[in-house]
């Protein structure tokens, strides 16, 4: 017999929400933080560097430029390609606004090509056939934390002469055939939110193996001034100049120490990570109406999040009332995303609407994302599953 769900008067799986994603902050952290709070330097200091050199060691780049959030990240790293008035940039539909709004900073225009049916990643064919004279880059996303096709990507991209940019927000810890995500693509962006894998508050971090665009990066944080005020105070200069139209995208020593705090867990973090969704995947493998989004066997997906599909033909439920009921079960399930372009931004100010890419747009009604973070305990875990199972019972067509 079916139990009775919480949203219907049972008793809930949970008595206190379980977020589907949160930081994971120990005494390391703190002090980390503190000992910055005492010393000479609280923002544009030493730690600044050394947490841009840590985390280039530990993706395997020659260079890590740190900002104040993933957003700037994206935003140094498009102006860092040249993208300009009227320049075209093919990104995806299915991710946060970020990787589309970047280009608009800059006065270009992002084009939207469709995903793939499986792993809903940007797909390569889409991203060909919208390869115009005004095309100059390509931001692909590793939706959820799974690397995107690089070797196809990076083809397109040699073959017409673009850039390829990374948005790899969700996928820092990952690989895609050996090679680790932050060594992909010309630039390669990462975000330092509190849900994502390591955080500093916020901040975002770009990698590149090119001197000359982590430079410009450099400059672009910092007003578009050439040196900052550590660098004048080792050279005991008070001589500056702008040179660029730049923005005040730096990032803090403070931050810089709780990043690099944080980045020593990674490695442990990513495999608890990685346990979470194989036990998802083994319990909801029985559930019909629960799709897991597919896993190619030559990546290591990092699970910034655990997203499924729900299959609506097989429900006498909507995905709202899906998350509704989980809700009330204590389950802190979310969506990620709205496509894109149907937010009312893109479909007023660019004309975008329904149509455009229609795998993005079946896919989003049935996505659901599930709590996945290192600090869950396997009761937790337990939680969900019991959850996702009582409530595709109740609703099961």
């Amino acid at each position: 017999m079916t139990a009775r769900l919480a949203i219907d008067g049972g008793p809930p799986v949970r008595q206190t929400l379980l977020p589907y994603g949160r930081q994971s902050l120990d005494d390391a952290d703190v002090q980390a933080v503190v000992e910055v709070l005492r010393s000479d330097w609280l923002t544009t200091g030493p730690k600044v560097r050394e947490f841009e050199v840590a985390f280039a060691e530990a993706v395997g780049a020659r260079h890590a430029v740190a900002v104040s959030s993933g957003t700037a990240a994206l935003h140094a790293a498009v102006y860092a390609c040249g993208i300009g008035n009227g320049d075209e940039t093919i990104t995806t539909p299915l991710t946060f606004a970020a990787s589309a709004n970047c280009v608009l900073y800059q006065g270009g225009k992002p084009v939207f090509a469709d995903v793939g049916a499986d792993g809903l990643l940007i797909d390569p064919e889409q991203v060909e056939r919208r390869i115009t004279s005004r095309t100059r880059a390509i931001i692909a996303v590793d939706y959820a934390g799974h690397p995107c096709d690089y070797d196809a990507l990076r083809g397109l991209a040699d073959r017409y002469g673009l850039r390829l940019i990374a948005d790899a927000c969700h996928a820092l810890g990952g690989a895609y055939r050996g090679a680790r995500v932050g060594t992909l693509a010309n630039l390669n962006v990462f975000s330092l939110h509190p849900v994502k894998h390591i955080t500093t508050g916020e901040g975002g971090v770009i990698t590149t193996d090119d001197p000359e665009l982590a430079r410009r990066m450099r400059v672009f944080r910092n007003h578009g001034i050439t040196t900052d005020h550590r660098e004048r105070q080792d050279r005991g200069s008070w001589f500056y100049e702008m040179v660029d139209l730049g923005f005040n995208y730096r990032i803090t020593d403070l931050q810089c120490a709780l990043g690099a705090s944080q980045l020593r867990k990674l490695p442990e973090w990513i495999a608890r990570r990685q346990a979470i969704a194989a036990a998802y995947d083994r319990a909801f493998a029985e559930l019909p109406a629960v799709s897991p989004l597919r896993c190619r066997p030559d990546v290591s997906h990092a699970y910034h999040l655990y997203v499924v599909q729900l299959e609506l033909e097989r429900l006498v439920a909507t995905r709202e009332q899906v998350f509704a009921a989980l809700r009330a079960e204590g389950i802190g399930v979310n969506v990620h995303y709205i496509p894109v372009h149907l937010h009312p931004y893109y479909r007023e100010r660019m004309k975008l609407g329904p149509g455009l890419c229609p795998i993005a747009e079946r896919a989003y009604p049935r996505l659901l994302t599930l709590p996945i973070f290192p600090a869950m305990d396997d009761r937790d875990v337990a939680d969900v599953i019991e959850a996702v199972r009582r409530v595709a019972a109740a609703y099961e067509r």
